[in-house]
This record gives structure tokens, sequence and C-alpha cells, in this order.
């Protein structure tokens, strides 16, 4: 399973070529071959931001809800060819309907009809978590919001992504208030380009119960006993990481002494799309480079389904699927 896996960051190189074509939007690039580096890293950036910059090729190909449908679709077919039985696609429908202006409820409800016939087509379980993109500002996030609120329903989980050090997690107590209200899990990107503290207000002022990235928990002790002691899960995403500076080098990636500690840790790949890999490679590094045992990458598993936001029978269902293999 993928808990952590960002829809508008796995968008595929083909489809951005094939919407700016259709649509007549120019693109940096004079043929998909050219097009693939700019959208999909090759090693590292210098930071968060110019990461996510990447993301923006494929967002600006968005001219339509059709559009927005189609990615949500192969978003869905790529979880499946990728072996996943299960799968958490998290989205910001603001950034999405940035570039061409559209109303953002209807971003919204073409994802979730998407990712339905996707779930459909391909049979694969998932659950959409929506993303307010702080990068954009609190009155930003709030039309954000509420295009997601319109269709609560389909909405499993708010997050709160982008700008951490520009925009931390007091200035969106509001917000996710509302998101409690709503009935919805909380999990926020914390610890990534901020410090602990940012962690903890994650907890704290916006409820979450699972903590994107969290790397930076690494330099509280307190902290690390708070995450076992209530066990809110961490959402590491190693090659990310490394690809946004997070961290100097894999090897040395806080989520081995995380999970020595009994921190319920889990593993994803945040913008498959970006960073041109899939589950498969993250297991890879995190036995090949990390050197987790083959133990810690059972807990893993383990972990990433008592951590993900289904029901208990739902849980149980994919710990019997995981047995029979």
């Amino acid at each position: 399973m993928d808990i952590h896996r960002h829809l508008d960051g796995n968008i595929r190189p083909e489809t951005i070529w094939e919407l700016a074509t259709r649509h007549n939007i120019a693109l940096p690039a004079k043929d998909l071959d050219e097009l693939r580096p700019l959208c999909q890293i090759q090693d590292k950036t210098a930071d968060l931001l110019a990461f996510l910059a990447r993301l923006d090729y494929g967002i600006s190909v968005l001219a339509d809800t059709d559009a927005c449908y189609r990615i949500a679709y192969e978003n869905m077919q790529d979880a499946k060819r990728a072996g996943l039985d299960y799968v958490e696609l998290r989205f910001s429908p603001f950034y999405m309907a940035q570039s061409h202006k559209l109303n953002v409820a209807d971003v919204v409800e073409a994802t979730i009809a998407g990712c339905a016939d996707g779930s459909r087509d391909f049979t694969i379980k998932h659950n959409l978590i929506g993303i307010l993109s702080r990068t954009f500002g609190t009155d930003a996030c709030t039309r954000e919001l509420n295009g997601l609120l319109a269709h609560k329903d389909h909405i499993t989980a708010l997050d709160l992504a982008g700008d951490e050090l520009g925009y931390p997690a007091p200035l969106f107590t509001e917000h996710f208030k509302k998101a409690q209200d709503a009935g919805w899990q909380i999990t926020v990107h914390a610890g990534e380009a901020d410090g602990p503290q940012s962690i903890w207000n994650a907890i704290e002022l916006l409820g979450a119960s699972r903590i994107g990235h969290c790397v930076a928990a690494k330099h509280d002790d307190k902290l690390l006993e708070y995450l076992v002691e209530h066990n809110i899960g961490v959402e590491s995403c190693p090659t990310s990481n490394y690809q946004t500076a997070t961290v100097v080098d894999t090897a040395n990636h806080p989520m081995k002494a995380f999970l020595e500690m009994g921190v319920e840790v889990t593993l994803n790949t945040d913008d498959p799309g970006v960073s041109a890999i899939d589950i498969s490679d993250e297991y890879q590094v995190a036995k090949d480079v990390i050197q987790l045992t083959d133990e810690q990458l059972r807990q893993i598993q383990i972990n990433g389904v008592n951590q993900s936001f289904i029901s208990a029978t739902e849980k149980q269902q994919l710990f019997e699927i995981a047995l029979q293999r």
C-alpha cells in the first residue's frame, strides 16, 4: 500500500505532452524527450520549493475538468500497475484549478469521479485526501477547503502541504477545526522543511494523527516518545527526502531509528511521477541503502495497514490479503 501519494504529483509525462498539444499550451520543450527531465527529478533539487516547481508542468495542462478526470483515472491505473492493494491519493484542488481558473469544487468532483471509475475498472481500493496548499495563503486555503467540503462524503482526510516555513500551522487552525467537524481524519506535512516545533503544531493545533515526512523529529526525543505513546504514524518518503535535500544522504535517513524506537513508520512514494519511482523502488532503497531488515520491512507493511484511514474490518481484509502472499 501507499498512503502518502500525491495524485497531482503523479502525472505521466506522456499525458502532459498530449494535453498540452490538445489545448495548445506552450511548454519549454520541443518534444516528449525534452519535457521529461523538466517534469521529473534526475538527481536532487536545491530544496522543497524547487522540488515542488517540477509539479507545475503537469498542473499547467489541466485546462478543463476532463483533464482532471483523466489524471485521476490514470493514477488509479498506475497504482494497480505498481501492485498496490490499497492507495490513499491526496490532491490540491486549488493548485489543480489555478492555471486555467477552473472552479475548485468542479475539480474536486472530477477527481472523485476519475478515481471512482479507476477503482472500478482496475479493482483497487482507494481513499482521497484533500490538501490545503498553504503556499497560496490562508484565503486561498479557505476557498480550497470549501471546494472539498462541497463533496465532503467522498473525502477521507485533510492535509496541509506546501511552503512549511513560510506558512506555519498556527495560520490554519480554523480550517482544520472545520475538517474535524466534517468527520475527516487529519494528516499534515511537517518536519520536512522546518523543525520539530512544526510537528508539535501539526499534532497539537491541527489534530494530526499522521505526519508526512516528520524527518525533523530526530532532533526531539520527547517528540519521538510522544509519537510512540499516541500511535501517531510517520509517512516516510526517503527518495523524495533526498531529492528535496531534506536529508543529505539516504543511508542515514532517520526512519530506521524511528522504527527501532517503536514509531509506526510507513513507506511511501510521495510524488512518484515527479520522482520517477514507484513503491517497489522505495522498498529497494529501504532494504539496500537504509539497510532495514526483512523484519523491519514486514513491520512497515503492518504499520501501513494500521495507519491507513479505513475501518477495522477493511484493515483485517488487507491483512488477510498479505497473509495469502
